[in-house]
């Protein structure tokens, strides 16, 4: 926190009526002068007062320098006036309050056994006759372990609160990225498969525009039902209302992939019954799957599988296009994040030199079905 934060906060705490209520025990030091009547009582008293409330308005201005603008100033002057006058030992107390809030346990315990003992050591050369002077001395021991216990804990939980109030704006961050994220995968999963169709769509129109113009007109017609589709996605998506399934995904890869000589054969087991989340999030991954081997794959084939083995929901996409290592971009990473908070995994086959890709999806049962 910044000097700027520090002084900000102690003005803040200057303004609190319950700052102030706490000096009304500064009355101590008049109680000697008021029953000695002497000159020099009067001074004293005025002299512990006057001098200890500017080190009190510093420390709250400051509270990260409490230890150098009060605490210690204030045992100086405790210890320089106590002798003359008994009530100015009441310094103590307020040095025990202002250490038990801004030091850690420890040393805020070792403070309050330092100023006992020193109350103890002033006891036989105060000035103050007895019983009167025990009458001063006995209660500031007493409340230098009362009131520095208690403002031990209030530091406490100020730091808990403060603790709490980080932890919570950390989970809020975190919550914030991992939406954009989220927001991110959804958008590329959305609109990377309708963009790049609409794009292969358009080359082959550009072609058959001269070539075979009813067909060109066809193609066209697909690019702006697409091109709709994708909007409502999209609309759909903003109000949250979003979700895909395996049947529209593939109906949607077959009529991209048929519009560039690719044949694509699906083999689904007909008893399984997928949960919507589940489906929504194995949709996603199959259409950025069927996209890569629409965009990269060069194949003339592509099988689609989708059955359970091994207690797992297995979706595999062989194609027989170029093989080869390659590294993931977006869209994979994406689904791979995705799959993985389903707790499964993906698996893709490939090397260089090799003719076709298969990539294998593993879901368990239990999550999918």
């Amino acid at each position: 926190m910044t000097t700027y934060q520090h002084s900000a906060k102690g003005a803040a705490n200057l303004r609190r009526p319950e700052s102030w209520i706490h000096l009304v025990y500064l009355a101590t030091p008049l109680f000697q002068p008021v029953f000695s009547g002497a000159t020099r009582d009067w001074v004293l008293a005025i002299v512990t007062i006057g001098g200890f409330l500017p080190m009190w308005a510093l420390s709250a201005l400051y509270p990260a320098r409490t230890r150098w603008l009060c605490a210690i100033p204030a045992t100086v002057l405790g210890t320089l006036l106590t002798p003359f006058l008994a009530g100015a030992s009441i310094l103590f107390v307020y040095v025990a309050a202002a250490v038990g809030l801004a030091e850690s346990r420890r040393t805020a315990l070792r403070c309050f056994a330092g100023l006992t003992l020193l109350v103890v050591l002033l006891t036989p050369v105060t000035q103050t006759p007895m019983p009167w002077r025990l009458w001063a001395l006995a209660p500031t021991v007493l409340f230098i372990w009362i009131i520095g216990v208690v403002q031990i804990g209030e530091a406490c939980r100020r730091r808990e609160s403060a603790d709490l109030r980080l932890r919570h704006a950390r989970a809020e961050r975190l919550a914030t990225l991992a939406e954009r994220e989220r927001i991110a995968r959804d958008l590329h999963d959305l609109l990377g498969h309708t963009l790049t169709a609409v794009v292969i769509k358009a080359q082959l129109v550009r072609e058959l525009v001269e070539l075979d113009p009813a067909r060109a007109r066809t193609e066209a017609d697909g690019i702006e039902s697409t091109a709709r589709e994708a909007l409502s996605e999209v609309r759909a998506a903003i109000t949250g209302w979003r979700q895909s399934s395996l049947d529209t995904e593939l109906e949607t890869a077959s009529g991209t992939l048929s519009s560039m000589g690719v044949t694509l054969t699906v083999q689904r087991e007909g008893d399984l019954t997928l949960m919507g989340p589940a489906e929504h999030e194995l949709a996603l991954a199959l259409r950025e799957v069927l996209t890569n081997v629409a965009r990269h794959s060069g194949a003339r084939t592509c099988h689609v599988a989708i059955g359970a083995d091994s207690g797992e929901l297995r979706l595999v996409v062989a194609d027989d296009g170029r093989g080869g290592d390659v590294v993931e971009g977006n869209g994979l990473t994406g689904v791979r994040e995705r799959i993985t908070a389903l707790g499964g995994q993906i698996r893709r086959s490939g090397t260089v030199g090799t003719s076709g890709t298969t990539v294998t999806i593993g879901v368990p049962l239990e999550v999918a079905t």
